[in-house]
């Protein structure tokens, strides 16, 4: 598996001279096989990596967390859902109200956005993920729910023995703190995974006055890790308003508090091989 992260900035994005080492666009990574193309959440990142993947014959999964706009913005800037004859997957949360089209359809339609999803020429089929394993090419999915305001998932993509989960806006200390893991929200998802990327959006002084936002701290991202025994942590959704400087030092946090396994903070461009 290839991982490529074309947007690591959370809520909005925030591109500046303040911001160029670790980027200003919002969520998106690629997970890729020989086979196939997983791509998590579309966010303003997303257009980037539309002009890599544009023309590629593998098949093409779009896979969302959740519906909020710093993670659905690049949807309409995608090139390949423009390209005739391609087929897209887009999957996301189920919801008891809507099907998965009507609520994407609240902003690809205007007055918010001028093309409808019935206007992109390749042809897409959305679906709502489901609770059990499915594939894409040589990759497995599997997708639960996680902690975060509306309906949220996690993803865990398998290839040849390797995973990397991916859990971008989780909140997994809200209500104590983390500990067993049959209490613990995300705890099955990253077990043991080779490659956690995990929200560390706040600093402990800035969480005390966002409880319930649905995000962590470096703090939590770093418990969880140790507590599933995640070999990597990538930190990732960071704040708009952090520097590059105050990213540094809360990846230094990481890294120090970290017992066992790495720490690193994703950045635009970085490129992780299984």
């Amino acid at each position: 598996m290839r991982i490529t992260v074309w947007g690591s900035r959370g809520s909005i994005a925030s591109a500046g001279a303040e911001t160029v080492r670790y980027g200003g666009n919002t969520a998106c990574v690629s997970v890729e096989s020989d086979d196939a193309i997983c791509i998590l959440d579309a966010g303003s990142g997303l257009r980037r990596a539309g002009l890599v993947f544009a023309g590629d014959t593998r098949p093409t999964h779009v896979l969302l967390t959740h519906l909020h706009m710093d993670h659905i913005q690049g949807l309409g800037f995608f090139r390949p859902l423009f390209e005739p004859g391609r087929t897209i997957h887009v999957w996301g949360p189920p919801s008891t109200t809507q099907d998965l089209r009507t609520r994407l359809t609240r902003y690809l339609s205007p007055p918010l956005f001028p093309v409808r999803i019935r206007d992109f020429g390749a042809h897409v089929k959305l679906h709502d993920a489901p609770l059990a394993p499915w594939l894409a090419g040589g990759l497995e999915i599997r997708a639960a729910a996680v902690i975060h305001p509306g309906p949220t998932l996690g993803y865990r993509i398998t290839s040849g023995g390797r995973s990397i989960a991916y859990l971008p806006d989780h909140e997994p200390a809200l209500g104590g703190s983390i500990g067993h893991p049959a209490w613990t929200s995300g705890h099955d998802l990253a077990a043991s995974a080779d490659v956690l990327i995990h929200d560390g959006q706040y600093t402990a002084e800035e969480y005390a006055q966002r409880v319930g936002w649905g995000h962590s701290t470096v703090a939590h991202a770093v418990a969880l890790a140790d507590l599933v025994g995640a070999e990597r942590l990538v930190l990732f959704h960071h704040e708009p308003d952090h520097s590059d400087e105050v990213v540094d030092q809360m990846l230094a946090t990481a890294r120090s508090d970290r017992r066992r396994g790495s720490a690193d903070a994703a950045r635009e461009g970085m490129m992780i091989e299984l």
